[in-house]
């Protein structure tokens, strides 16, 4: 039997696939002009956009304020919590803690601006403490015991409140009622350091200084990283003669808050005082260029050159502490001085007369103005 073999069969013949690979490539082509299209008009020589970066959160900031506190840094931490307020206008907390870092920095114009805000915001007796502390270190004492009482009226157990009453009566040389607003604040919360360094600061001003660093020494421990207790406790050795103690005080200071120009202007100002003239403007010098804001290191600087009878170098300090809101009987009759030696009495009496609307029996002042009177 023979199979039969159809002889016209040579099998399925195979289409070449190039028609279809193109009309493929046709349609990917077109669904990519579809999806991109704009981009084909994009200028090639346009420069690339950037890339969008997060915005930090005030969460993000405020972290980073405590980080910074808790090292000490007391300036970084300040600038940290201003970004918290500049993204949360409502966080009373954040313009408090402000106000208390303006202070301690040497700004306590400053600061008051911080503490309205958070009394506006929450009228409690913490924002009230920080406001009339503010009010007493930028000399406004009368204001500053009206708002310190009410923080006390608000919250009767706050040791701050009463703590911060303490100095303002101190500053007063109201001794009773600073002495037992010390006190009580103290017996409220042993453990908190502005109690205990305001019971120093009070007792100081009383000329008892051996309870004054004890006080300032439990202060110290408490917040290691606060330098203005080592700030109290030096000038309290200064007072008692012992200069050497003073400026291993301001030392320390220096090292618990580096970014602050006031352990550096204390350091200055007490090595003035020690007869080392060459440090003060080392120290002083280091105080401005942390903070060229800082008009109190101005003050002191001219002085140490009014020591040095370098009457030019102190006018350009004086006039730049003054500029910068300084007011104080002794910069105010030193510039006068240092204008009448240079023989220019019509610059000094301007400033001698300051010093005598601050202090009508101003001796250096008086005299500068007969010196000016005599030509």
């Amino acid at each position: 039997m023979y199979m039969y073999i159809d002889r016209r069969y040579h099998g399925r013949r195979r289409r070449s696939p190039w028609p279809i690979v193109a009309l493929l490539l046709l349609m990917v082509a077109g669904g990519y002009l579809v999806a991109t299209r704009t981009k084909f008009f994009v200028n090639p020589f346009d420069p690339l956009q950037p890339t969008p970066t997060p915005t930090r959160s005030a969460t993000s900031y405020l972290a980073e304020a405590e980080e910074y506190y808790q090292a000490g840094r007391l300036g970084a931490a300040t600038k940290a919590y201003a970004r918290v307020t500049d993204l949360e206008a409502s966080n009373h907390e954040a313009y408090a803690q402000q106000a208390w870092l303006l202070i301690l920095l040497g700004h306590p114009d400053q600061a008051i601006d911080r503490a309205k805000k958070a009394v506006d915001l929450n009228p409690n007796a913490r924002n009230l403490s920080m406001l009339a502390m503010a009010q007493d270190w930028n000399g406004q004492f009368d204001e500053a015991i009206k708002t310190a009482l009410r923080a006390v009226d608000k919250d009767p157990l706050s040791a701050e409140a009463h703590a911060v009453l303490a100095e303002v009566y101190a500053d007063k040389n109201n001794w009773i009622r600073a002495l037992e607003e010390a006190r009580t604040a103290v017996k409220l919360k042993p453990d908190n350091p502005l109690a205990q360094r305001n019971l120093g600061y009070v007792l100081e001003r009383q000329g008892r200084h051996e309870e004054a660093l004890d006080a300032y020494e439990r202060a110290a421990k408490l917040a290691p990283k606060l330098g203005f207790s080592h700030i109290g406790a030096g000038n309290t050795h200064i007072a008692r003669g012992d200069y050497d103690s003073a400026l291993a005080e301001f030392q320390k200071a220096i090292d618990a808050n580096p970014d602050s120009p006031v352990g550096y202007d204390a350091l200055g100002h007490g090595s003035a005082t020690s007869g080392d003239p060459d440090r003060a403007i080392s120290m002083l010098r280091k105080a401005i260029e942390i903070d060229p804001t800082y008009g109190q290191a101005y003050a002191h600087l001219g002085r140490v050159y009014y020591s040095l009878l370098n009457w030019e170098s102190a006018i350009d300090n004086f006039n730049k502490a003054m500029e910068l809101g300084v007011r104080n009987e002794m910069d105010f009759y030193e510039l006068g001085l240092s204008y009448a030696y240079l023989k220019e009495c019509s610059n000094a009496v301007k400033w001698l007369e300051k010093a005598l609307e601050l202090n009508p029996n101003s001796k250096p002042a008086l005299d500068g103005l007969k010196l000016c009177a005599r030509g």
